[in-house]
This record gives C-alpha cells, structure tokens and sequence, in this order.
C-alpha cells in the first residue's frame, strides 16, 4: 500500500457503504462477532476454512465511500422495519454501525464535480490510504456492493464510476473485490493496471438466488444427457437494486452474467428471456421463477419450474464478508490476480468451473492452499 498499516485488523472498504447490502454486512459482522446470532450463510465459517488464518470477524473495521446520507445506525432501523434485520439488532450493534458510519466517505462523481478521472481517482485512493493509517490496519479489501450501472459505451471518453473506485484501489494498493455486474476492473483500460498491480481481485457480480440455483440445476441436465429446449425466467424485486434495474441499459448488464452459467454449462444459450421487474412495494425481497422446457428418452418433452423467494441483503451479507476474508487472507499469503477458486461465489467469474459442486471444490481447494502459507 502507499500508506502501510501497522496493526492486525483487517478493514473491508464498502462501494454503496450506506445501502442495504452493506448496512447488513456491517451489522451481521458484529452481531456474529459478539456471539448474538450464528453465522449462517457465511461459507468461511464452516470446517474446511478452519484453519485457514483468516481474519477474525471480531479484527473487521468497516468503512466506504457512497452519495447517500443516510446514517448506518437509521439505514439499519428502516431494514428492521422491513423484517431484514431482526428486532432490537440496530441497538445492539449501534456502537459498530456508527463507527462504520463515521468512516465512510463522500463518493462520486456527483452532480457539479467538475474534477477529471484521475482527480477523482486519486481522492478516492487518498481516502483509503487515510482509512488504514487511521485504523492502524495491515491491509483493506475494496468491495463493491453499489447498484449496478450500465455497461460504458464504446468510446466513452470518461471512467464509470465503478472503475473509478477499481482503479482508486489498485492505486491504494487494495485488493479489489466486484460484487456487482457493473464493469469495475472489467473495463480495457483498468486490464493492463490490474496486471501490474500484483494484487489479487475478484468477481463479478454475486451470485445469491436465481442463478445460485441454476449454477446446480443446469449440470444436471447436462449430466444426464437430458437436452434443454428453453430457459425462461422473470425476476421481482424492489428497493435500490430493482430501481436500478429498472433502466434496460443495467438489466442488460445483470442478465449478460445470469445467462453465461447456462452458456458454459450446457454448450450453448438456450432458447427464453430473462425478465427483471422492478416492484417497488416488495423492497429488499425478491420473487424468482424459472420455466426449464426440456427433453426426455424418445422425445417426451417434459418442464421443470421452480421459484425462489428470498431477502436480497441477508443472501448476500455473508457472501461479502466471505469474499473480503478470503481475499484479505489471499493478499497476505502473496496470491496475485484473478482468484478463479472464488468463482463459487460470483455469476460472472474470472474463470473456472461453471457448476456449483465443481466451484464449491475448488473454492475448499483454495482454503487447504491459504492453511498451508499460514
């Protein structure tokens, strides 16, 4: 890093600090941490990550950047209200959501900013630099759980903000995590940085429910020899994420990363659409169906639907705090680039295996490599 830490916490810098996702994660952090709720959902947590040395939930310091003003501890109550958190949470972590809150910076660019790429680039990466001097950390992972945003156009003379927080912490000497679809390190400028940096990074986009469900689904069709016809899908969902998705230009980015388990899976893309609705009134929950046409011995045709209802936050709270131990735990051990063995967690992964059982192997692969450069 420019500005070296000199403890042994570990800080986890959020992209969308003072959303949903994040206010969770910070709150699930410390509500595990303190022993008040179990870990559930959190894949480090369990044996084959044991010993792997990875930071303790109780070493986490929380921080970020965001265009939003809604304090953690507020955020936290309204998510309480909506049945996310449960009762009486925000109060007992209140101590941790202001502390995350208080170190959570000012993102962009925002209306007005008049500053360049690089300008913002290097706040952003001042920013960081000032969070592990603070904090006395030994190092901080940049995630980024903002809404997503549309895909850059050809020729676009500007960054997207997603890779203006990428960039910041390859300059800040952060390992970099995208939780998101939006292009990040993804973007032709950043490629050539990234290899130099020699840090390690990881995504994109998080893969929590609908496609979670196809990365297991879709291996067994293939398994068995049964041709799929048709994958169709509809998606429900509201708060910040559905109204994000409501502009066709980031759905189209979401829905690339959803359709590439069934591309690589089954050799090629089959037949449907994919539709994301945004349903303001559900908030934080999400509705999912899919419509699976395929084919049977002799030429039966037979379908298989499911449906998946889920709390978008509390599926991908773990996962975050997941990716930010293990990629800190990576930093340390002196693993540089892509992590291909984190594809587990991501439906647009850096390579690798496309099914879940094959990423899941890789993934406890990954863990027996940390505990043996602990």
């Amino acid at each position: 890093m420019r500005t070296p830490g000199g403890g042994l916490r570990t800080g986890i810098w959020l992209i969308g600090a003072r959303g949903s996702v994040a206010t969770t994660a910070v709150a699930g952090c410390a509500a595990v941490a303190a022993g008040l709720q179990p870990a559930t959902g959190m894949v480090t947590e369990t044996a084959p990550f044991a010993d792997s040395a990875l930071p303790a939930l109780g070493d986490l310091v929380f921080g970020g950047h965001d265009t939003a003003t809604t304090p953690l501890p507020k955020r936290a109550e309204a998510l309480t209200a909506e049945g996310v958190l449960p009762y009486g949470l925000p109060d007992a972590v209140r101590a941790e959501l202001t502390a995350a809150d208080d170190a959570i910076r000012p993102g962009g660019p925002q209306p007005g900013d008049t500053r360049g790429d690089d300008e913002l680039i290097d706040a952003f990466a001042d920013d960081l630099d000032a969070f592990v001097r603070t904090h006395r950390l030994a190092r901080a992972v940049v995630v980024n759980v903002a809404s997503t945003e549309p895909a850059p156009t050809a020729g676009g003379d500007r960054l997207p903000p997603s890779s203006l927080y990428a960039s910041a912490a390859l300059r800040a000497g952060c390992p970099y995590v995208n939780f998101t679809p939006s292009t990040g390190l993804h973007h032709p400028r950043l490629r050539g940085e990234a290899a130099r940096s020699g840090l390690p990074h990881a995504g994109r986009d998080g893969k929590t429910g609908q496609t979670l469900l196809r990365s297991v689904l879709a291996p067994m069709f293939a398994q068995r020899a049964l041709p799929v016809r048709a994958w169709s899908g509809t998606n429900l969902l509201g708060g910040g994420d559905g109204a994000a998705l409501a502009d066709p230009a980031a759905a189209a980015a979401k829905n690339a990363g959803k359709a590439r388990v069934l591309a690589d899976t089954l050799g090629e893309l089959p037949d449907g659409r994919l539709h994301i609705d945004n349903v303001p009134a559900l908030g934080d929950w999400k509705t999912a169906w899919d419509h699976v046409a395929f084919e049977g011995f002799l030429g039966s045709r037979m379908v298989l639907q499911t449906i998946w209802q889920g709390c978008d936050s509390a599926l991908a709270a773990p996962l975050v705090l997941d990716l930010a131990r293990l990629t800190a735990r990576a930093h340390e051990a002196g693993l540089t680039g892509p992590l291909t063995e984190l594809g587990f967690y991501f439906k647009d992964p850096d390579g690798g295996p496309s099914g879940l059982a094959d990423q899941y192997a890789a993934l406890t692969g990954f863990a027996a490599r940390l505990r043996e450069r602990s």
